[in-house]
């Protein structure tokens, strides 16, 4: 089995976005300005590796703010966002925290507010429980947001209000999908207001049209990531869409299907955007001890984008 020829396209970009580093470094730099522990509510970023590396350092993981038995010490909000009543709830346990919340993410909560205030109803389409929904939703009050998950929701939807009506979206959702969400509502309000930018983030958008350049080559398609992870799922989603059914998330349990690679020749490999370059490397490492490889990075756009920490840790 080692020598045989394996070849890999690696899809760029790939791996953390801005978001996701700038949340990771607000850990750390909080641990470095507070000393451990510091708190997190919610997993920082979809990740396992991410969550191990930084419990680690220090940061201690709850999903509620009641779990934190020494309330002296401080709390970060995780890079999806939280509902409005979360920060009350620590200024009321009189908490210090620190908001790490994607500052794409953050421009959707205003646009929801914004829309609101000029009395919108308001649509999001994302998925039902994910976090970044409950804190899309969670800035408003209860109702003031319905949620559409699929075509078919957005189908049977019916608005109040017909001529003020205005959709959000998620920010790591499919770009096709969503695509065919909103042109069915925008079928039956013609006159539906829509976000001034995409909110699809551009991170989301380029992993995925990376995937979508190199499917079609590839006899296999893997990409690094958490099952929690939207993006990361979306990814195989796109693969799949566009030339490659045999299109496989790599998780922290996964086994890799040395069997099943064999039978191939090209395969591809991404990651989401909360998974570190180390785990890609790693499984190129895996590969590398069965097969003889060659590897082809097909890079469609360079990333730039970086966003600041709060001033509070500087």
């Amino acid at each position: 089995m080692k020598n045989k020829e394996l070849k890999i396209l690696l899809s760029a970009p790939r791996g953390f976005c801005a978001g996701v580093e700038r949340a990771i470094e607000i850990v750390e730099k909080s641990i470095q300005k507070f000393g451990a522990p510091v708190y997190v509510r919610h997993e920082i970023v979809h990740n396992k590796h991410v969550v191990d590396d930084l419990k680690n350092k220090g940061a201690i993981f709850v999903e509620e703010l009641e779990e934190i038995k020494d309330k002296t010490r401080p709390v970060i909000f995780s890079a999806h966002g939280v509902p409005k009543k979360i920060p009350e709830d620590a200024k009321n346990y009189k908490m210090t925290y620190v908001d790490a919340t994607c500052p794409l993410v953050s421009k959707v909560h205003r646009e929801a507010e914004n829309l609101n205030k000029a009395g919108y109803q308001i649509i999001l389409i994302g998925h039902k429980n994910h976090p970044e929904v409950i804190g899309t939703m969670g800035q408003l009050p209860d109702g003031a947001v319905r949620l559409i998950q699929n075509e078919d929701e957005a189908q049977n939807y019916h608005a109040e209000k017909k001529d003020k009506i205005a959709y959000i979206t998620q920010t790591t959702l499919s770009v096709d999908d969503t695509k065919e969400i909103i042109k069915i509502l925008k079928n039956k309000y013609p006159s539906m207001k829509e976000p001034m930018k995409e909110d699809i983030c551009y991170a989301t958008t380029n992993r995925q049209a990376a995937v979508k350049n190199i499917a079609k080559q590839c006899d296999m398609f893997f990409v690094i990531g958490s099952r929690n992870s939207s993006n990361s799922v979306r990814l195989v989603e796109v693969a799949k869409k566009s030339g490659c059914e045999n299109a496989h998330l790599i998780h922290s349990e996964s086994e890799i299907p040395y069997n099943e690679i064999e039978k191939f020749n090209t395969i591809g490999i991404s990651s989401g955007a909360s998974a570190p370059e180390i785990l890609v490397e790693n499984f190129i490492n895996a590969l590398k001890n069965k097969f003889t490889i060659k590897i082809n990075e097909v890079e469609i756009i360079k990333e730039n984008v970086v966003f600041k920490v709060p001033n509070k840790l500087n």
